[in-house]
């Protein structure tokens, strides 16, 4: 895989990956949805999008579930080689963050990118979403070889059933919602906390392996990574979105829904906003 294309998708990851308030008190990241008049069963699974070899599982009870189900949906649809094209592209911008920045920003920036070893001029052309994907180098701490895309490994075992893949947003439509989520100033105050990424990142793959959502949502909501407009346009206003979509695709066919583990939980994650529209959401335990 590209450089470039590995930038572009651990941005588009990176960002989905925290939680919003936890309602539930079933530590489990699959759930069956059923009721509301579906013949059969779907399923709603929380993904932790990037991890490190080691620490890569697909549960039985998950691949079960896949097994069940005729169509997975993912965030996006890993399998169109448009959707790929357009990450790819979204990786560098026409405008330089040299003509965007004033001073005291650019000192700023500069003085964060020497901790990942980068100077200001190699990341000149870097769009905002790439310039924040760098944060990834920081939290995750193995070598590229070893990464697993989780998304990407459940959409691989599918195809290889023969399952079609599709997506519950476009790229175009990510790039939206980051646009209004985030800006060239908060970008530079999250590259300067690279060092904290570290810690964070392997208690949250502690937690995540443990299908602890609550202490998972107590590490994850803290204003120090994440703040309320971010919120509203990385989760709320997607899992708005996402809720209307599925039921119109589950009273189709069983449908494997696979989305970051964000977006399950609180009053307007998908589990909550589903049963608001009367469906019965179990978690699957085993």
């Amino acid at each position: 895989m590209k450089k470039t294309m590995i930038l572009a998708i651990a941005f588009v990851l990176l960002i989905c990956c925290t939680l919003s308030a936890q309602t539930k008190t079933n530590n489990s990241l699959l759930w069956e949805i059923s009721g509301n008049g579906l013949q059969e069963p779907s399923y709603l699974f929380g993904t932790f999008h990037i991890m490190c070899e080691k620490d890569f599982e697909i549960k039985p009870k998950v691949s079960h579930a896949l097994d069940n189900a005729k169509t997975l949906f993912l965030e996006l649809n890993f399998s169109d080689q448009n959707e790929l094209m357009a990450m790819q592209k979204m990786v560098q911008t026409d405008k330089k963050l040299s003509d965007q920045l004033n001073k005291d920003q650019l000192a700023r920036l500069s003085q964060a990118l020497s901790s990942y070893n980068l100077t200001f001029e190699q990341v000149d052309n870097f769009s905002i979403q790439a310039l924040y994907s760098l944060i990834t180098q920081k939290a995750i701490t193995c070598p590229p070889t070893s990464l697993k895309l989780l998304d990407v490994e459940i959409m691989k075992l599918a195809l290889a059933e023969g399952k079609s893949v599709k997506g519950l947003e476009t790229v175009e439509e990510q790039l939206h919602l980051l646009g209004n989520a985030y800006n060239l100033d908060e970008t530079i105050d999250q590259l300067a906390k690279g060092d904290e990424y570290a810690s964070l990142f392997e208690e949250m793959i502690h937690l995540y392996k443990e299908e602890n959502l609550p202490e998972l949502d107590k590490l994850l909501k803290d204003p120090n990574f994440m703040n309320d407009n971010q919120e509203q346009w990385l989760l709320t206003k997607r899992n708005i979105n996402w809720a209307e979509k599925m039921p119109i695709q589950m009273a189709k066919e069983s449908t494997f829904f696979a989305v970051g583990a964000g977006h399950l939980s609180g009053k307007n994650g998908v589990i909550q906003l589903l049963e608001n529209k009367g469906y019965k959401l179990r978690p699957v335990l085993k």
